[in-house]
Order: structure tokens, then C-alpha cells, then sequence
């Protein structure tokens, strides 16, 4: 399926910022199953400089500076993408939990097993939880096939926690979101990395969009759409699976993947620092659209107010 994606961030301050620097992670990643046809980024007002690398875990980061005095800054992400996934996939067969554990551990795996060692850790976003053990014991019994295991802790997720934005914040801990059993999608993704590594089994951070339908006969809203967040676990020989706890389903082609990383600290759509400004107001609108494989993206519209766009892939 193809994808036109369109994520607005628009930033406004009452008193004049003199000076920005911004990294974004707005550009969807290319992998096996997901192709980023093409990207565009406009940025108004104008930078000075503007510079994008990939990160360490595969992400392309676009970093700039403002120079020049202003009151309101906008980033709009413009993407085409193609998604390789059909339809509902299917839970695939897979050896028992202890035995992925122990091919991640060995010191004569791989090198792509090797590599997934750093997800099985605790990271600034994921500590050590001993409230994590109990929904880890109901879900990883002996011989448990991990992937079984790991859809039936995604449901539980789902069924125990309670949707509630505003609960908490990017920076809400862990133990909190634990002990009051509700959160947003971010939440319940660190939850499932947080049991998963109890484990000592390797899981990662997934940020993305879901095509989202609106009510029958209903028209969509334009801007209604959001960022949205899930994991994914690693099995040796065949790569990573992804599930989504806030939507209790294994992730399928309506899941566009933006970025992963250990945790929300090393994904977020938006970074940076500014000098001047005082408090702002923040707004983000996000719109997914299916189009006709026939189709192409639609070019953003250039600012009379001083913008550029920027063409990368």
C-alpha cells in the first residue's frame, strides 16, 4: 500500500527567538518491508543551515539553525511511502522463548544477532522495573514459544491499562506508568520493551503512523491523524516483529515505520533548543493518506512568509 504522509509542527512564541537549532526525525526509514519513495522538508522560516546524516541506529536526522529573529517557527515533513505488508499477518511459528534468550547471549552468534544484544538492556527510558516481573512471569511460562508469548503480553497490555491521554508526559517514569496502569501508546511500547528485556530478550522503540478510518459515513478530518508508537522484538534467523499493545494486534501494513531506537529519547519527531522565546505554544497535525498505486506526492506549498523546502531522497 502507498502512503502520502504530512506532519505539521508548528511552534509560536510571544517574544522574538533570536536563534534555533532543531534536529528532526521526520523522514520514514527505508527496511525489507517499507520503501520511502520520496521526502521533502519545509521549514519556515528559512534556515541558515541545513544538515542530515543517518544516526546509529539507521535513522535519517535533518539538523538546522535559524538565525535570524522570529516568532513563529513551522516544519512540515511531506513523505511518500510504500508498505510491502498485506492484509492481517499471521503469527509465525517460533522457538521457545528460552532458547531465542540464549542464541542472543551466545557469544559465537552472528553478527545481526550480536547487534540486537544492545536492545535486550535497560535504556534512559526503560530501567529496571521489579513491578515488570509479574506481567513477565503470566506471559513467558516455560517453553513458551516467544512469539505466541510476546502477542499474548500484547494483549495484556491492552486489556490492563487504560488509555488516558494526559496521564502522563515524555518524561513520566516507568515505575509511574506501572503503578497507575494508564498512559498512551509510548506508555504501553515501553511497558512491553521493559517485560521483554526482564527477560533478557531483545526489544526496540518503533515510532510511525497508523492509518486511522473515520466512523461510517462519515467524511476523514483532515489533521486527525497522529504519531503513533509500538515495538518490535527480535528473533534470530528471521529479523523483527512488531506489535502494537494500544491496538492489542501485530502490526501490519497500515503501521508506517518513522524511526526505531532503544526508547522515545532516541526517536523524538522534534528536537531542540532556542534562545529567547519564553514559553510556547505547540501545535502538531499529522495526515495519512492511501493513494492509487498510479498516484504521485502532491509538492508542498511554498510561504509568502520566507520558507524552503529542502528535496532529500
Amino acid at each position: 500500500m502507498r502512503y502520502q504522509i504530512r506532519h505539521t509542527t508548528r511552534y509560536l512564541y510571544p517574544e522574538t527567538v533570536s536563534l534555533c537549532h532543531n534536529r528532526v526525525q521526520l523522514q520514514p526509514v527505508e527496511r525489507a518491508d517499507q520503501r520511502c519513495l520520496r521526502f521533502d522538508l519545509t521549514l519556515q522560516p528559512e534556515p541558515n543551515l541545513v544538515r542530515s546524516y543517518k544516526d546509529f541506529f539507521g535513522n535519517w536526522i535533518h539538523y538546522f539553525e535559524i538565525h535570524k529573529p522570529h516568532r513563529k517557527l513551522e516544519i512540515t515533513a511531506l513523505s511518500e511511502v510504500m508498505r510491502m505488508i498485506d492484509g492481517t499477518p499471521t503469527l509465525a511459528p517460533s522457538p521457545p522463548w528460552e532458547t531465542v534468550h540464549a542464541t542472543i547471549h551466545r557469544a559465537d552468534s552472528n553478527v545481526e544477532t550480536r547487534r540486537s544484544l544492545l536492545f535486550s538492556m535497560p535504556s534512559p527510558l526503560v530501567a529496571s522495573e521489579p513491578a515488570l516481573h509479574p506481567l513477565a512471569d503470566q506471559v513467558f511460562t516455560p517453553g513458551r514459544p516467544l512469539l505466541a508469548a510476546v502477542m499474548d503480553l500484547t494483549q495484556l497490555i491492552h486489556d490492563s491499562f487504560a488509555y488516558a491521554p494526559g496521564a502522563t508526559s515524555i518524561s513520566t517514569p516507568l515505575g509511574q506508568v506501572l503503578q497507575q496502569k494508564a498512559g498512551v501508546c509510548q506508555d504501553f511500547a515501553h511497558v512491553a520493551i521493559g517485560v521483554l528485556r526482564s527477560k533478557g530478550l531483545a526489544a526496540r522503540y518503533v515510532s510511525g503512523y497508523l492509518e486511522t478510518q473515520p466512523p461510517p459515513g462519515q467524511p476523514k478530518l483532515q489533521g486527525s491523524d497522529a504519531s503513533h508508537a509500538w515495538f518490535e522484538t527480535f528473533l534470530p534467523g528471521s529479523g523483527w516483529f512488531g506489535f502494537d499493545p494500544t491496538n492489542a494486534v501485530q502490526v501490519a501494513g497500515r503501521h508506517i515505520v518513522l524511526a526505531v531506537g532503544r526508547d522515545y529519547a532516541d526517536v523524538p519527531p522534534v528536537k531542540g533548543v532556542v534562545t529567547g522565546g519564553r514559553e510556547h505554544r505547540l501545535s502538531v497535525a499529522v495526515d495519512v493518506v492511501p493513494l492509487a498505486e498510479e498516484l504521485t506526492m502532491t509538492p508542498p506549498a511554498f510561504s509568502p512568509d520566507g520558507g524552503a523546502t529542502f528535496l532529500t531522497s
